[in-house]
């Protein structure tokens, strides 16, 4: 008879996780979005950290412990790519371990397993503090914290947002080398604006491995295409703070539609961009446009303000705005992006799925490991309800690290 187990105490309470990876066992009783294919009536055996096979349940040994996934959607874990804080804490505030753990555990309650703990226009030194922390918090959870997202603070000032205009500034060469050197292990993405970045810098940087990414950008089409000569690999928020797509001059906006191979983020919360432009990008970009959350402090938790770019920015609707209307940042989950995707943008839930966590995982070169239900991959796994939308479960790293009603 086959055996039933828990791996620790299911709780609503953030962080009920056991402590020791479980031994082998297989995910049972849910729909499989592997990224390829949707599979029932399979099962996914996991050993330690790592997807060992996805096989008919009917092939499972008797003897092999199973959990059973009660019917409910499977997909790999969700990917942010764009993260300034969540669970009340802000990165830029506090470049400690401790903001890092907070947002981990904040964001498993929306399915995200990895992302990009990002860094707005700042100091060198809290530059040089983000990428000291990284390069040690990374040694014991690589999968959790992918890198850093430096956003800035190479920056077009008339495109600068939320940001605080007196920090942005020109890239020099010193800084630079220190990010280069630092490479994609440490930082993974860096969103600078084309026309005010030497190709030199660019060439560098995506030389180190690191992606850099078009945003809060003038550009003009031809620059814009100079800057994806350079190494620019990606635009950054879709839309949003850059040169628009106009018939007589298609921007930063036309120039990333232009060219296939170049990734675009996107906000698909219907307050950063109309879920008609969320289509029409999908339609044109297909397999390379990746939902992002830009979220701010205020998710998953009751805050009606906060400080960003040293503004005060109010969460009001379902939007984060400061006193003069500017857009700072999202109150937005991955979770919630798939769903708007699908019953606002016509996306089918599979394509949309891909948007969190195979598409990211491909822009940032990680698809090796991350982002497919396959075996050698990451136990990452997000368990939910198609009809709602709601995460029940979120295994982390082979081990149940959130449950919302208590799998067994």
């Amino acid at each position: 008879m086959t055996s039933r187990f828990t791996f620790g105490p299911s709780t609503d309470r953030l962080g009920s996780a056991i402590e020791a990876s479980p031994p082998r066992y297989a995910l049972t009783h849910c729909t499989f979005y592997t990224g390829w294919s949707v599979l029932q009536n399979h099962a996914l055996v996991i050993e330690g950290s790592r997807i060992l096979d996805l096989v008919p349940e009917a092939q499972l040994p008797s003897d092999l412990l199973q959990l059973n996934g009660q019917g409910w959607t499977a997909a790999p874990g969700f990917i942010d790519l764009q993260l300034n804080g969540c669970g009340g804490v802000m990165f830029n505030d506090a470049i400690t371990a401790d903001t890092l753990d907070t947002m981990h555990r904040t964001n498993l309650q929306s399915g995200t397993t990895s992302f990009l703990p990002t860094l707005i226009t700042t100091t060198d030194q809290a530059m040089d503090d983000a990428m000291a922390l990284m390069t040690e918090y990374r040694r014991q959870q690589p999968y959790q914290v992918l890198g850093l997202h430096l956003e800035g603070p190479y920056l077009n000032p008339g495109r600068g947002g939320i940001h605080d205009r007196a920090s942005i500034r020109s890239a020099d060469r010193t800084m630079i080398t220190r990010i280069a050197q630092a490479g994609p292990e440490v930082v993974r993405l860096v969103t600078l604006a084309p026309e005010v970045v030497k190709p030199e810098y660019i060439r560098q940087l995506a030389k180190a491995g690191i992606v850099v990414s078009a945003g809060h950008s003038e550009s003009s089409f031809e620059e814009a295409l100079a800057g994806f000569g350079a190494g620019v690999s990606m635009v950054t928020h879709l839309f949003n703070a850059m040169s628009a797509w106009q018939g007589r001059s298609p921007g930063l906006v036309g120039a990333a539609f232009s060219q296939a191979h170049v990734y675009a983020g996107v906000i698909a919360d219907g307050h950063h961009v109309h879920y008609g432009s969320v289509s029409l990008a999908h339609h044109i970009k297909q397999d390379h446009l990746v939902l992002v959350t830009d979220a701010t402090p205020p998710v998953g938790t009751a805050l009606e303000s906060f400080v960003i770019g040293g503004q005060e920015v109010f969460y009001r609707d379902g939007k984060c705005v400061s006193a003069d209307g500017t857009l700072g940042g999202a109150a937005l989950t991955l979770m919630a992006a798939v769903e708007n995707c699908v019953r606002h943008a016509g996306i089918p839930l599979a394509e949309a799925l891909r948007m969190a966590t195979l598409y990211p995982a491909r822009a940032l070169r990680i698809d090796h490991s991350l982002g497919m239900l396959s075996a050698g991959h990451q136990a990452n796994i997000t368990l939910f309800d198609t009809d709602t939308f709601t995460v029940n479960g979120v295994i982390d790293q082979g081990v149940l690290a959130w449950s919302r009603t208590g799998l067994q």
